[in-house]
């Protein structure tokens, strides 16, 4: 008898925790929904857009669909005048595995100037990425570039920080329910980092300010903005063979 009002409660309990971890992640939805833009034309202008970084490939060896958002999300504001500077935030733990690097050599091969990106190597979570982007880089109002689950997010750290941020929400992945329910337990560790633990940034340093934005000079090819569905057209005709059949995967350089 006492194992199972044991067994009642335990369960009781955990009922109770489960609703209020999922009351809490519609809370911060709710909360930060005024500072998401999914249509570039209704985003504000900003100076520096950060790009929170995300591995590049799957454990499958394909490319992660929301890094290539991402990327793709950063060229479109770029070319498109909305952010002049682009702050690319992500780890760099290990020697073999460079975030901010894979992204910068990416953003350069779609036309950005190595002059107007900028690296943050000590982007290990989003509450690292953010706190920095202020406080290292000097810089607030900004825009941060990331799906909308992870704006959300990036958004509750910033405003419980005092940081003026808006976020440009890129597609995600149609497949998302693993994802979103991991979503659920990294905002309560959010919050418990923000209310219990009052956690600063794993490393801050002297301020680097991001340079002010100038124009270049001459004739500067123009990168018009991607959608997602021409970004799949526009590999799928690139991974065409001179035989009009589609390479092998993983094929080319």
């Amino acid at each position: 008898m006492i194992l199972k009002r044991l067994i009642y409660s335990l369960l009781a309990l955990l009922i109770l925790i489960l609703g209020a971890a999922l009351l809490l992640d519609r809370w911060i939805s709710w909360r930060t929904a005024p500072y998401i833009y999914e249509n570039i034309e209704e985003l504000p202008e900003s100076h520096v857009g950060v790009v929170l970084g995300t591995s590049k490939y799957v454990r499958t060896g394909v490319i992660n669909q929301y890094y290539k958002f991402r990327i793709q999300g950063a060229l479109n504001l770029y070319n498109s005048n909305k952010v002049s500077y682009l702050l690319l935030s992500g780890d760099n733990a290990q020697l073999s595995y460079n975030e901010p690097i894979t992204m910068r050599k990416d953003l350069i091969a779609g036309g950005v100037p190595s002059s107007d990106i900028v690296l943050d190597y000590a982007g290990f979570r989003t509450l690292d990425s953010i706190i920095r982007t202020r406080k290292v880089f000097d810089t607030n109002g900004f825009t941060i570039i990331t799906q909308r689950f992870h704006c959300e997010r990036a958004l509750l750290i910033a405003l419980h920080s005092g940081i003026k941020a808006q976020c440009y929400a890129v597609p995600s992945p149609k497949n998302m329910f693993t994802v979103r329910a991991r979503e659920v337990i990294a905002r309560m560790g959010a919050l418990s980092d923000l209310y219990i633990l009052k956690r600063e940034p794993r490393f801050l340093g002297p301020t680097v300010p991001i340079p002010t934005p100038y124009s270049l000079e001459g004739d500067v090819q123009d990168y018009p903005a991607v959608s997602p569905e021409q970004l799949f057209e526009l590999e799928d005709a690139a991974n065409e063979g001179p035989s009009g059949g589609r390479q092998p995967a993983g094929a080319g350089k």
